[in-house]
């Protein structure tokens, strides 16, 4: 069977987790964290999460996972039959990720865990948030879905990352972008949440954070 590594507060994690579930594939989860110690770095080179053991060998990245799991299991519907329509899904998750979320990746040391980032940080990831946010404008529907009106492997790196991206710019900028360029990520947040993939990788993570609070030594 093939292993997760990862934990529920991984975005990317979260994103092949869903894959996993919505498309019934087995999986067993194995809770890992970032790690240096050879036996990690065997399986993930760079000791990044999300990464799998598959009967092959193991794979590190969300998206090449997601390809592999697409390739190994072509009776799942993954991504669209249709070849453009699944290129299409394939730049959304490239914008969302590449364009977006990497931007905003750079603030959360502040938006989330207490750090702080430099005014040179804010200054160059705002602009290229703004520059990517435009772009993203341009392809996204939301009518509901990302892409239309029909749910795809794009409305999940969408559902795990969207929040991110306007929380983080809510808390550091003091104003949600993606709200602010019109992109009711919330709403779709919501629809998406409806579904019994979702509802279970969002109830992992509460759980999860609830767990880290309960182990914070009292002040």
């Amino acid at each position: 069977m093939l292993k997760l590594y990862g934990f529920p507060l991984s975005n990317y994690v979260n994103k092949v987790k869903f894959v996993l579930l919505e498309h019934g594939i087995p999986f067993e989860e194995v809770r890992a964290n970032f790690g240096q110690d050879e036996a990690t770095l065997a399986l993930s080179p760079l000791g990044k999460v999300p990464y799998v053991e598959t009967e092959a060998g193991a794979l590190c990245e969300s998206q090449v996972i997601v390809e592999y799991l697409a390739s190994a299991y072509p009776e799942k519907p993954i991504f669209s039959a249709d070849p453009f329509t699944a290129a299409k899904e394939r730049e959304m998750i490239a914008f969302i990720e590449t364009h977006l979320e990497l931007a905003a990746r750079e603030l959360y040391k502040q938006a989330f865990f207490g750090g702080t980032v430099t005014d040179y940080t804010k200054v160059r990831a705002e602009k290229r948030l703004r520059h990517g946010i435009a772009g993203f404008k341009r392809i996204a529907k939301f009518e509901p879905y990302a892409l239309g009106t029909t749910f795809s492997i794009a409305d999940v790196s969408a559902f795990v990352n969207l929040p991110l991206i306007g929380l983080t710019t809510k808390a550091i900028y003091g104003w949600d972008f993606l709200l602010e360029a019109g992109i009711d990520w919330k709403t779709h947040n919501k629809l998406v949440g409806e579904r019994p993939a979702a509802q279970k990788v969002t109830a992992d993570r509460l759980a999860f954070m609830d767990a880290q609070k309960k182990t914070l030594p009292k002040i």
